[in-house]
């Protein structure tokens, strides 16, 4: 029996078996198997290991997608979670390159993913809050959000979880450094049927603005000219 002769749901079985990259090839070689490729039901999960993934067509995106996992573990991300102000210009180049891209692909989800249970993103330094809050509210069935190291989350964020409208009921937000004690507090405070897990999160140093940094140096020095 030749390949195309099985139904779709022994292809889809077949499929579900592959990575992404062997998904589109197979897909390249007739319309049966590109009708296989295309089906919603192939891709109700996604996992993409660098923002560079995002860029490529071996995927469909649609209301199909229930468990979405954008997971960078890179050395480049200790370069994307340095403070915008202090990044050097080569620093600041190489961020150009991928800074908009976890954003705008999350934008396409609010657009595009009204079903999405499961969202984790971790070493995503430059999304903020207002794009994960944008998935809040356009996927009102999320059930779980985790966020490990993604610098440029807030209290915002947790604000959002307070705030009635969504179905959460797992939420991680672990080496999130601007995310304070109190914000976590209340979350546990207004939202106790929310699982919430921070590692480390309230304990690591925030960020700060330039002239903070200033005075705080001042300080230090005028501490060790007078001690």
């Amino acid at each position: 029996m030749h390949l195309t002769e099985l139904d779709q749901e022994c292809l889809l079985h077949l499929f579900s078996h592959l990575d992404k990259d062997s998904r589109r090839s197979l897909s390249l070689t007739c319309w049966r198997l590109r009708d296989v490729f295309l089906d919603p039901q192939l891709w109700m999960l996604l996992h993409f290991r660098s923002p560079c993934e995002l860029k490529r067509d071996n995927f469909v995106l649609g209301p199909s997608l229930r468990y979405l996992a954008i997971c960078w573990h890179s050395s480049r991300v200790k370069v994307c979670n340095i403070e915008d102000w202090m990044k050097t210009t080569f620093q600041k180049d190489l961020c150009s390159k991928h800074e908009s891209l976890v954003s705008d692909f999350l934008e396409r989800v609010c657009h595009m993913c009204p079903n999405l249970l499961s969202l984790t993103l971790s070493g995503c330094g430059h999304i903020t809050d207002d794009n994960v809050i944008n998935v809040l509210r356009s996927c009102r069935g999320l059930r779980s959000l985790s966020l490990e190291n993604c610098s440029r989350m807030t209290d915002s964020i947790l604000q959002a979880v307070v705030d009635p409208g969504h179905n959460l009921t797992e939420m991680r937000v672990d080496f999130c450094r601007n995310v304070t004690q109190a914000g976590l507090q209340e979350v546990r405070e207004k939202r106790p049927e929310i699982h919430l897990s921070a590692l480390h999160s309230a304990d690591m140093i925030p960020d700060s603005k330039p002239e903070e940094k200033t005075q705080i140096r001042r300080a230090l020095q005028k501490f060790l000219i007078f001690s």
